[in-house]
């Protein structure tokens, strides 16, 4: 078996604090995330007092992964005691927002704007293609528009809402009740 690559060492100091976290957490909840990761470095430590369990025995003790062990592990030697306790805060969003305000703001002009010629209505992907042409954004999928309207609350009115057959006054077709009208062959 390989050597581990980030050993704990806590202070008395740190056991300290780990201990109290340990006991104030259990009568707030069962499976607190900040008070597993306290327990596990207790478990984990290599000083003078620490059992110096393996990651697997602390990940079987305390139902977890063994990878977790290894990333507190590695997070309190890296990064420090607190960031070790405590999740890290995304820095930035996981996916830049296609639709900036002023975008937004373009996007249900040209909703509430007459359809193209030969169309009752704006459906989300005749939206989408309509955005991209006219360089409000660079590509778009309908899925988006949808949600943009969606959180905007479009002000559209209900029969001229975007997509949604049951709004635009077409017969929806209900589950155990056969093809409506509109639907037979």
């Amino acid at each position: 078996m390989s050597e581990k690559r980030y050993l704990v060492r806590l202070t008395e100091d740190e056991r300290a604090r780990l201990t109290a976290i340990v006991h104030a957490q259990k009568r707030i909840a069962r499976r607190n995330r900040k008070r597993i990761r306290a327990q596990v470095l207790l478990k984990v430590d290599a000083g003078d007092h620490g059992p110096a369990s393996t990651d697997a025995r602390a990940a079987e003790v305390f139902d977890v992964h063994v990878n977790i062990v290894g990333t507190i592990r590695k997070q309190l030697v890296l990064h420090g005691f607190d960031r070790a306790l405590d999740r890290q805060q995304p820095v930035a969003p996981s996916r830049t927002p296609v639709f900036g305000p002023q975008q937004e703001q373009e996007l249900l002009g040209v909703a509430a704007s007459d359809p193209p010629t030969g169309h009752a209505r704006w459906t989300l992907r005749l939206l989408a293609g309509a955005v991209v042409r006219l360089d409000i954004v660079e590509s778009v999928c309908h899925e988006t528009v949808r949600y943009v309207l969606k959180k905007k609350g479009s002000t559209l009115a209900p029969a001229d809402r975007v997509g949604h057959p049951a709004r635009s006054g077409r017969r929806v077709r209900r589950a155990g009740r056969g093809p409506t009208p509109a639907c037979r062959p």
